[in-house]
């Protein structure tokens, strides 16, 4: 049992970094939200790992209660297929709804030419966007920010696919000391792969010059995500 639940143990964490590595909307939602509203790196983090635990944990709740009552695995796969089949909708009415949002702004933000003629004669221009001064001063202050919240809650309902069937193995042997050692293996690679991605991520799109783009970046960061939730929906 000992040299099962260890091979166990190295499976748990492998399908971890593959089930994360394939999943683009494990990281790529930070990475482009991160851009878009200039988060700080710790904020970036700190998000990311919140979600991770989230995400994680929802898998955990419903693999002990099927192991508690008895469910079958089939019946708890399942739940977390259609749990999946959600997260994937909610992620890509998130994405649509942001990338609408963003072009909005983009339009209310076009910057836009003043002139001004002095006593002298001579007459001089500048260009500016109101939107943008607004936004500075009272629209980041004042409007709560909910789209850390909404990506919360997208991961708890996203499902963690391996991570049931790896559990009842050890649970069948009766060693819950086994279901807790699978699980923190999967769980403590995904997390961590996920907050290496995004760090990577993150550092490799401030090599790119987006300055032109800056009036786009949440119309841009709404357009990636969807393309995220339609390519989990879509392709698996």
């Amino acid at each position: 049992m000992r040299h099962g639940l260890g091979l166990l143990t190295m499976t748990a964490a492998s399908l971890g970094l593959i089930h994360t590595l394939v999943g683009p909307d494990h990281y790529v939602p930070f990475t482009v939200i991160s851009r878009a509203r200039n988060w700080s790196f710790g904020k970036t983090m700190g998000m990311t790992l919140l979600c991770g635990v989230g995400h994680i944990l929802s898998s955990v709740v419903l693999g002990f209660i099927g192991i508690a009552f008895g469910i079958a695995v089939a019946k708890l796969e399942f739940t977390e297929f259609w749990r999946g089949e959600i997260a994937a909708w909610l992620l890509i009415a998130f994405g649509f709804l942001y990338m609408v949002w963003g072009l909005r702004q983009a339009v209310k933000n076009k910057p836009h030419a003043h002139l001004h003629v002095h006593e002298d004669g001579e007459v001089h221009g500048h260009i500016h966007a109101h939107q943008e001064q607004h936004a500075h001063f009272h629209a980041r202050k004042e409007e709560p920010n909910l789209t850390p919240w909404i990506l919360f809650a997208i991961f708890v309902l996203g499902p963690c696919e391996p991570l049931i069937p790896l559990m009842m193995y050890p649970a069948a042997q009766g060693s819950l000391a086994g279901v807790c050692r699978v699980t923190a293996a999967f769980g403590m690679t995904t997390i961590m792969t996920m907050m290496v991605l995004v760090a990577l991520t993150r550092w490799g799109i401030q090599l790119f010059p987006l300055k032109l783009f800056e009036r786009f970046m949440h119309a841009l960061a709404g357009g990636t995500i969807l393309s995220c939730g339609l390519a989990i929906r879509f392709f698996g």
